[in-house]
């Protein structure tokens, strides 16, 4: 290999610089209708970077004596060019470095070659960069190059959704990375200091940033291979190391780190691991924040640049909001879950003795996971930790604890409503108005005071009846049908409420006019939304379906059922009349029952439902009867 000092050596230097400057610089500025013409140079450079090289190669095999040729291939293939035997040319030989510069040349032109859309060819160049490591022992000259380069062939793979490739690369990569810091740990060499003058070689701390930064990348597109073969729990681990890697290193894009942070979250939640779920809501929250204000409209009327930093900075900001209203949604509902009787209501026996177990929990807690959970640098370790300290993870137990939990909740929901508003954003607006609503809905679980919790209810038909009314069923059906449905189990919930505090005040035989009729509006008002749901699976013509498809099976079942069971309480002194809704109780009862005879496989979608509904078709015609006979007897 030609000198250091060299003026041939000297000049592949600057070629390199070249490229790379064209690759990573001028790129940002090439036409659109040449979108590669950056890259397109940088490559006939790096194609004579490597012509210079093998001529050097051949020069010096003339002098040189056999042992360490260039050409020389082991026996045996190790594994994914991993050497496990400890043999191979030493890395900081004159030959495992030609083999080393070599290589990074093939890597840069397979780096090359993918970027600009052709990944045969890039493919091609990352296997001959590894053809020629294999010949090598992993040392600090070289150990950078064997971990670039399964990184770029596992995104390769991984971009042709060839996973379980993709992962045999990765986890190479990381092995040689856990074995080289396990064994000497030294700062190893950076590629680009192949082709770098003496005194322009990095500082040892340079060194380390840029090799844990290629580790930091391992273990992110490890991430995405095992959330891909469905490996959740691993996912997440690597997903969190990788996010607390990017923050040590000083490498991120804070509205990008924190988006990736309020999603991981979201994986806690649905374990029910409430603590992770807020540290990571809590440095989303606190990182984005990095990002500085929000540009003014003024500014971004004024501004294409300040446009566009204004709207994704609005928008991502409005999402890790939504995460942090599932966040509050969540905690409050598995609480419930915990706290609930066998009718739904408050446990308090449970409840006595979960606060009693409530101050060894929080211990246990504290201790168990979170040391191993930290984000954040002298910086923002305070910032987090202080914004954690105002939201619960511990399950609420009581009004006090659940409204704390509702009212952080509900303060995100103001903050996704401005950006993801009606008019523009129809679904996300819904779900998140949805969401509100379940958050009223779990906070009413907690409420002693009925009249204070039917309150909730009519918050939660008051945010809900107009969009339902007013959105086009032609391009909005499954909506509409969800919203139909929360409608008529809120009235309902409403209607039992009434009930309940009209019988504590008298017995059901003095009931005054004003609770009847109030009752009965909310009775009607539940039966007219489970009705709407039903007739909105009728075809065109209003026919309902002979079979009912499997997503919709149960709920038209237990709206059968529910709209039967109303019908059946609406309160009349008028026998005609309750004679009708009584023959329309029955006819619903009748259709559960039959449609379970003719299809015994939905049986299991609606088994409570079921069960009653025979036991009602068994009933119902003798009050029925006994009805008639009291209407004929009066005629």
């Amino acid at each position: 290999m030609a000198s250091v000092n060299s003026d041939e050596w000297r000049a592949i230097c600057d070629k390199f610089n070249n490229a790379q400057n064209l690759t990573e610089v001028e790129s940002r500025n090439d036409p659109e209708n040449d979108p590669f013409r950056s890259k397109y140079k940088a490559r006939e450079l790096l194609r004579e970077i490597y012509c210079s090289l093998k001529s050097f190669e051949a020069d010096e095999g003339e002098e040189e004596s056999g042992g360490e040729s260039g050409e020389q291939r082991p026996t045996e293939q190790p594994v994914d060019g991993q050497r496990e035997d400890g043999q191979g040319i030493s890395g900081d030989s004159p030959a495992g470095m030609r083999a080393a510069k070599l290589g990074a040349v093939e890597y840069y032109l397979g780096v090359n070659h993918v970027d600009t859309e052709e990944l045969s060819a890039g493919q091609e160049h990352l296997m001959n960069c590894m053809k020629l490591l294999e010949r090598c022992r992993v040392s600090s000259e070289n150990v950078s190059l064997f971990i670039h380069v399964r990184n770029q062939l596992g995104i390769l793979w991984a971009g042709r959704d060839e996973t379980e490739m993709a992962q045999g690369f990765l986890e190479t990569a990381e092995s040689i990375y856990q074995r080289y810091m396990k064994e000497d740990g030294s700062p190893p060499t950076d590629m680009t200091e192949y082709f770098t003058s003496e005194e322009n070689l990095l500082t040892h701390q340079e060194r380390t940033k840029r090799f844990e930064l290629a580790y930091t990348h391992t273990m992110y597109y490890l991430a995405q291979v095992y959330k891909n073969l469905g490996e959740t729990e691993r996912a997440a681990t690597y997903c969190h190391s990788t996010l607390q890697r990017q923050l040590q290193l000083n490498q991120f894009s804070p509205m990008e780190w924190a988006l990736n942070a309020a999603t991981l979250s979201q994986y806690y939640i649905t374990k029910g691991r409430y603590m992770e779920g807020r540290h990571c809501l809590s440095a989303a929250t606190v990182i984005s924040g990095l990002a500085g204000e929000v540009p003014s409209e003024a500014a971004a009327q004024e501004s294409e640049t300040e446009s566009e930093r204004r709207e994704h900075l609005r928008q991502k900001r409005a999402e890790i909001a939504r995460c942090w209203i599932k966040y509050c949604l969540n905690l409050l509902q598995d609480s419930k879950k915990l706290l609930e009787d066998n009718i739904g209501e408050l446990d308090t026996d449970r409840q006595d003795e979960l606060k009693r177990a409530r101050r060894r929990e929080e211990e246990e807690e504290e201790k168990g996971r979170k040391s191993a959970l930290l984000f954040g640098s002298e910086d923002t370790f305070d910032s987090i930790a202080s914004l954690e300290e105002k939201v619960l993870c511990l399950f609420p137990l009581d009004f006090t604890e659940a409204r704390s939990v509702f009212l952080i909740g509900q303060n995100y929901v103001t903050q996704a409503k401005e950006y993801f508003q009606m008019d523009g954003y129809v679904t996300d607006h819904i779900e998140i108005l949805q969401d509100h609503s379940s958050l009223f809905r779990a906070l009413a679980f907690f409420e002693e005071d009925l009249e204070r919790r039917c309150k909730m209810h009519k918050r939660r038909v008051d945010m809900l009846e107009p969009i339902c009314n007013d959105l086009n069923s032609q391009y909005y059906l499954l909506i509409r049908r969800q919203l139909m449905f929360e409608l008529a189990e809120t009235y309902s919930e409403m209607m039992d409420l009434k009930l309940t505090l009209a019988n504590r005040q008298a017995d059901t035989q003095s009931l005054d006019n004003h609770t009847i009729k109030k009752f009965n509006s909310l009775c009607s008002a539940s039966a007219k939304y489970f009705q709407m749901f039903l007739d909105s699976l009728c075809s065109p013509e209003g026919k309902f379906p002979d079979v009912l498809e499997e997503e919709v099976l149960r709920p038209a079942l237990v709206a059968r059922f529910r709209v039967a069971r109303l019908h059946s309480r609406l309160i009349s002194s008028v026998p005609p009349v309750q004679l009708e809704n009584l023959n329309r109780s029955l006819e619903n009862y009748k259709y559960v029952v039959q449609y379970c005879e003719a299809h015994p496989e939905a049986a299991a979608a609606a088994e409570t439902e079921l069960e009653l509904s025979k036991e009602m078709v068994g009933l119902l015609p003798l009050k029925i009867n006994r009805l008639k006979a009291r209407m004929a007897a009066n005629n």
